[in-house]
């Protein structure tokens, strides 16, 4: 796959890394709960080299997403990943009914790193982000230190573990304080149209090269705001998730989109999101809806 074909255009994430901008997020390919294996997994295997073959190379994961389902779909439907850049995070496990728990101590991100490697199958993941914060809500920022759990990822880092390193759920403070330890490629936080507490960071970024991934591109919507996309879709002959998508891909540059699904069709109606022209009155309504 050249750089050309990448959907969406293409950002650097670091030197000699492109990626398109239109990832995909594997979330969705494990089982109800984001736990177990999938009711279908030629069906998921399926779904990931549709995305490849639709110019994704951007591949969003974790290892706790089944746990370790979701990986090991990966490798077997994309290994050795030519062309591909995987992203992995770390700061979380499930517990034996499928809860979150945070692990975030060195010991356990070193556990969790070597968990990566060995269900995606390689020496060195590409992209390690330290997920962080959580909250009431499970996707806000906490405020506090990162430096202890952002230094334990520098040294595996170091170690050829991890090739580069990111951080998600996390305030501007903490994207500031890893930055003073260690080069970043990417933040990852929840944001939409509707939900912009993140536009300031987004432009810091932007300014720096660094990568802004956005989770949860219809989280959280109203009545009220899911009708004012519901009719821009409806008018534009698209479903609301593409348009969420391309207002995404015209907000900043440097956004990177991760979009998930198990289903070849909204796979494709998600890439599409690319093409999709919004008008300056739709661009309007939608700017609006925050």
């Amino acid at each position: 796959m050249t750089a050309h074909t990448l959907a969406g255009g293409t950002f650097q994430l670091a030197e000699g890394l492109p990626v398109g901008r239109m990832g995909y997020g594997a979330m969705q390919l494990a089982g109800p709960g984001v736990f177990g294996p999938p009711a279908d997994r030629d069906a998921a295997v399926a779904v990931l080299r549709e995305a490849v073959e639709l110019g994704v190379n951007h591949i969003d994961t974790a290892d706790f997403y089944g746990p370790y389902v979701t990986n090991q779909i990966i490798r077997e439907a994309l290994h050795p990943y030519d062309g591909l850049v995987v992203v992995t995070k770390v700061g979380a496990v499930r517990d034996a009914e499928g809860a979150w728990i945070h692990q975030r101590s060195p010991e356990q991100l070193r556990a969790q790193v070597h968990d990566n490697l060995r269900n995606l199958g390689v020496d060195a993941l590409d992209v390690v982000n330290l997920r962080v914060g959580g909250g009431d809500d499970g996707h806000s920022a906490v405020p506090g230190s990162i430096a202890e759990p952002f230094l334990a990822l520098v040294e595996m880092q170091q170690e050829g573990l991890i090739r580069h390193l990111g951080i998600s759920t996390v305030n501007a403070e903490q994207v500031a304080e890893a930055r003073s330890i260690a080069p970043i490629v990417c933040v990852q936080n929840a944001y939409n149209v509707a939900h912009r507490e993140d536009d300031e960071l987004i432009d810091s970024l932007a300014a720096q090269g660094i990568a802004y991934v956005p989770y949860f591109p219809l989280g959280g919507f109203s009545p009220l705001q899911s009708e004012v996309l519901d009719a821009v879709a409806a008018r534009l002959g698209a479903t609301p998730m593409a348009v969420a998508l391309a207002w995404l891909l015209r907000r900043s540059p440097n956004i990177l989109l991760i979009p998930g699904t198990s289903s070849l069709g909204h796979l494709r109606e998600n890439v599409a999101a690319v093409s999709l022209d919004l008008p300056d009155d739709v661009l309007d309504a939608l700017d609006a809806l925050a």
